[in-house]
């Protein structure tokens, strides 16, 4: 990629905020000046995530509906791609992680976050496998936001957009705990109390152990004498959701999801 001759395009290049938005630090997205080079930059390596807490809920936007996909099994789509460079390099993510221009990922109205999809540029044939992990882009026609880093290796950036074909790659949900640990970095807790007396502490957390018939953490906050009462941990999100919602339908109505990284065994 020669990034000089990029500067022509940039006009063309989608976004998926206005220039107006005060977010950003500059007002029209760019290519930087000086920038690796992408041509030989590998696919994202799909594997199976659960999804994002945030990003995930329908949501309308400038007076139009989107409602995230739900029946993901054989989703396809075609339209056109857009790319989206330095202005929104750095900021957050629809679904809470920091853009990078130089990863391969990729912005969707309505495919749950993070998804992996193979993207096909119908002009020249190349393909590339990006995750999406942003919402966008919310032009007409447009449905899909490239990273500048897909979008170079897809061939669209000279052309500021192209026809693509995007296919759902879906993964199937691990089996059994040694898959998760490299499935998911991440741990669940649901969180239902917290007092200031240990003994008292240590009581609820055992009856809950038996009315939930789960794992049950403690937790003293650091420079308090709180303890805080939590089901978990968790790898798989969606049982922390069904504990959650049995929780809330059982003395705790204020019941909600924590999530923290854990450390990953090595082997």
């Amino acid at each position: 990629m020669r990034v000089i001759s990029l500067l022509i395009v940039l006009i063309l290049a989608g976004c998926s905020s206005t220039p107006s938005d005060e977010r950003y630090d500059i007002a029209d997205d760019v290519a930087p000046e000086q920038s690796p080079t992408l041509d030989h930059i590998e696919d994202a390596q799909p594997r199976y995530e659960p999804k994002s807490l945030a990003g995930n809920k329908d949501y309308t936007l400038r007076g139009q509906r989107y409602e995230i996909v739900k029946d993901q099994k054989g989703f396809t789509q075609e339209g056109n791609a857009s790319w989206y460079g330095k202005k929104f390099h750095g900021h957050k993510t629809s679904n809470g992680e920091v853009y990078d221009m130089y990863s391969m990922t990729a912005a969707h109205k309505t495919l749950p976050l993070p998804s992996y999809v193979k993207v096909t540029n119908t002009n020249n044939g190349k393909t590339a496998i990006v995750r999406v992990n942003d919402r966008g882009p919310f032009h007409d026609g447009r449905i899909i936001d490239l990273s500048m880093a897909a979008a170079s290796k897809l061939d669209v950036i000279k052309h500021g957009t192209a026809p693509v074909k995007i296919e759902l790659i879906t993964i199937k949900k691990p089996a059994s705990s040694e898959e998760w640990q490299s499935a998911n970095p991440n741990q669940y807790f649901v969180q239902l109390a917290a007092v200031s007396n240990q003994g008292k502490a240590q009581q609820i957390a055992e009856q809950l152990k038996m009315q939930f018939e789960t794992k049950v953490d403690l937790m003293k906050v650091e420079k308090t004498d709180i303890y805080r009462i939590r089901l978990g941990p968790y790898i798989d999100r969606d049982e922390a959701i069904s504990q959650r919602d049995k929780a809330k339908s059982q003395q705790y109505p204020k019941a909600f999801i924590i999530t923290s990284q854990r450390s990953l065994e090595q082997k």
